[in-house]
């Protein structure tokens, strides 16, 4: 199983971004793919048209769970949901791969940044979810373990939890 992190370019500099962490723990089993509107990267392309590749993205809420069986690699884009929406819409070959919407059973943990989608889980979360679907439960749990340990306490953002975090 393999997770490849489309990350779009003003990721790489955020402390706030989940990515690094997937990386730090999943190791070879998880890489980091820069985002390029006219350059698309060569050997994903590849991936995708040899199939069992999986593109991770929102999903409408009455579509049904995922079916993950037959997929060995995962794509998720990285990035804020506005940069994922962008790089979605400008790549074509992402239209290609077959598509996986979650269905978490528990809201998002991730509090580093404002403004984000209710339903929605940030890079970390859904390799947490992806892996514990496919019985992965102790790597699901280290990767957790590391995504918890990097959240804000509730304390320090202030009252409505809106404190801007320092990027």
């Amino acid at each position: 199983m393999k997770f490849t992190l489309l990350t779009h370019f003003k990721e790489f500099p955020k402390r706030s971004n989940t990515g690094r962490m997937v990386l730090e723990v999943l190791g070879n089993a998880a890489e980091q793919v820069r985002w390029e509107r006219t350059r698309p990267p060569e050997q994903l392309l590849r991936e995708i048209e040899a199939g069992d590749v999986a593109l991770v993205y929102p999903g409408r809420g009455d579509e049904p769970a995922a079916d993950l069986s037959g997929i060995s690699q995962f794509i998720i884009i990285d990035g804020t949901w506005h940069e994922a929406r962008h790089i979605h819409q400008r790549s074509p070959y992402l239209q290609r791969a077959r598509r996986v919407a979650l269905k978490p059973g528990k809201a998002s943990r991730y509090n580093l940044r404002k403004n984000q989608k209710e339903a929605g889980l940030c890079t970390a979360e859904c390799v947490i979810e992806i892996l514990r679907c496919l019985g992965e439960n102790a790597t699901a749990e280290r990767l957790e373990q590391v995504f918890l340990a990097n959240m804000r306490p509730r304390s320090a953002m202030g009252a409505a939890g809106s404190e801007p975090f320092n990027e």
